[in-house]
């Protein structure tokens, strides 16, 4: 196989999806020859600097090449960590390109709007001369695995919400209610329910220690800054939002500590408390591709791990993602959208008045009767999975794959990670060996969501 010039191996093409092209394998295939150095700097808040080195050709004849290469690496370094900076040290006619791209009439004009809503500041991108790339400065969070004290922990859930009171570790009262976050335009909705849940939780505990917050969306600190709960509320009232969570705990005591954290982050959290281990990525499939990861001693790193906006296909004809606008990002590979885009391509007529949820569901129960053009769908996730892990890997240090959400439950989840592991194995042999991929086991499923959203904040 071979794209831009770039000749790569893939002995396992996804059965539904062919043309599809892993970006992580054709990564390595790409750097095989690249032989000229340059940068890229990512800064976000706080200071904080990620930098990747790698290489390009630096030919004519490979210029198309080196700009797809660099472009989508930026891209995938901006939706994994996050930032508002982009260096590009050692070729000035790349940084260029990109400049172009990321304007408001730019193809990455779309990214350039959610950053700034984000961190309040413009993207920009930044053309230096390789000996000029800054210093990286990076710094993992302490989060989690604190049992100490009488806890609150909230989940903010979509559909519904979850509260738990945590005494010394042990879930000693919870609940979960039904609300329409998303419907709302007035966040006073969103702060009453969320001070109802922290003000029942304490009613069912000597004293409030600390509470801990699971949550969708981007966060700066505690404040989310893009979040899905909070679609309907206006941009003109986001100050409110920001403070939501720690107006909510001052109401129940102004010195009590609280932290905020990324819900695909407190997934990776149970996962990581479960297992005692850490290096763990969770990699939820459900409405959309929820990821969260620690590091080896289960903090997290303060990326953003936004990677349903990722790219993992470089095809030019991938399914476009209708929110980001852009082509083969992960959403549309690991969700159930992947299973409804495939639907057609196996030969399955899935119902048009049927919802997404109910679509998935259809496709499901054919799966449970051993439908063979069922298998073929999550077949072929498994393989777009394999190739993806190779992709992950190259940026995050991965010892576990912890596998959610309800794409991967029943046969269907089943046959995902068996083709998985099985074209990991064959084709990546070290890294299979180093990468646990996996579903929840009863001890890691036993760490509830909210419970370890307990954990999250230590005591002052």
């Amino acid at each position: 196989m071979e794209y831009l010039g770039i000749p790569f191996q893939m002995k396992h093409p996804p059965k539904l999806d062919p043309g599809f092209i892993p970006f992580g394998v054709w990564r390595e295939a790409y750097l095989k020859n690249a032989k000229t150095p340059i940068a890229i700097a990512v800064e976000r808040n706080n200071g904080l600097i990620s930098v990747h080195h790698t290489y390009i050709h630096g030919t004519q004849e490979m210029a198309a090449a080196d700009y797809r290469y660099v472009e989508r690496y930026v891209k995938f370094l901006l939706w994994s960590i996050g930032g508002f900076k982009i260096y590009i040290c050692g070729c000035s006619a790349l940084a260029k390109k990109l400049q172009a791209a990321y304007t408001e009439n730019g193809e990455r004009s779309f990214d350039r709007t959610f950053f700034y809503q984000v961190y309040e500041q413009h993207l920009q991108i930044i053309d230096l001369p390789l000996s000029d790339c800054p210093a990286p400065n990076e710094q993992s969070v302490p989060m989690g695995g604190n049992m100490e004290g009488c806890r609150i922990g909230f989940d903010a859930g979509g559909s519904d919400r979850k509260v738990s009171a945590v005494i010394d570790g042990e879930c000693v009262y919870s609940e979960e209610v039904v609300w329409f976050p998303k419907l709302q335009e007035d966040p006073d909705y969103h702060y009453e329910h969320i001070l109802q849940a922290f003000q029942t939780a304490a009613s069912k505990i000597p004293r409030v220690d600390a509470i801990g917050v699971s949550t969708a969306g981007v966060l700066v600190g505690n404040a989310p800054m893009v979040a899905s709960l909070f679609i309907k509320v206006p941009r003109s009232n986001w100050d409110k939002v920001k403070t939501i969570y720690e107006r909510a705990a001052a109401a129940i005591d102004p010195n009590v500590p609280i932290l905020v954290a990324n819900d695909g982050d407190v997934s990776a959290l149970a996962g990581a408390i479960g297992l005692e281990k850490g290096n763990l990525m969770g990699l939820a499939m459900g409405t959309s591709e929820a990821v969260g990861y620690v590091d080896k001693d289960q903090n997290v790193l303060g990326w953003i791990n936004e990677l349903a906006f990722a790219p993992v296909d470089l095809q030019e004809d991938a399914m476009q993602d209708e929110w980001s606008t852009d082509f083969g990002v992960g959403c549309k590979y690991f969700s159930q959208d992947a299973v409804i885009k495939l639907a057609p391509w196996a030969g399955i007529e899935i119902p048009a008045e049927l919802s997404l949820a109910e679509k998935l569901k259809f496709v499901q129960k054919l799966m449970e009767a051993d439908d063979p053009r069922a298998a073929a769908i999550f077949e072929t996730i498994g393989a777009y999975l394999a190739y993806t892990v190779v992709l992950y890997s190259q940026f995050y240090n991965m010892e576990y794959l912890m596998l959610l959400g309800r794409v991967m439950s029943g046969k269907g989840g089943d046959t995902i990670l068996r083709v998985c592991n099985e074209i990991l194995k064959d084709e990546y042999p070290q890294l299979a060996e180093k990468c646990s991929v996996t579903l929840p086991d009863e001890k890691m499923r036993r760490v509830g969501q909210s419970v370890a959203a307990a954990s999250l904040p230590q005591l002052k």
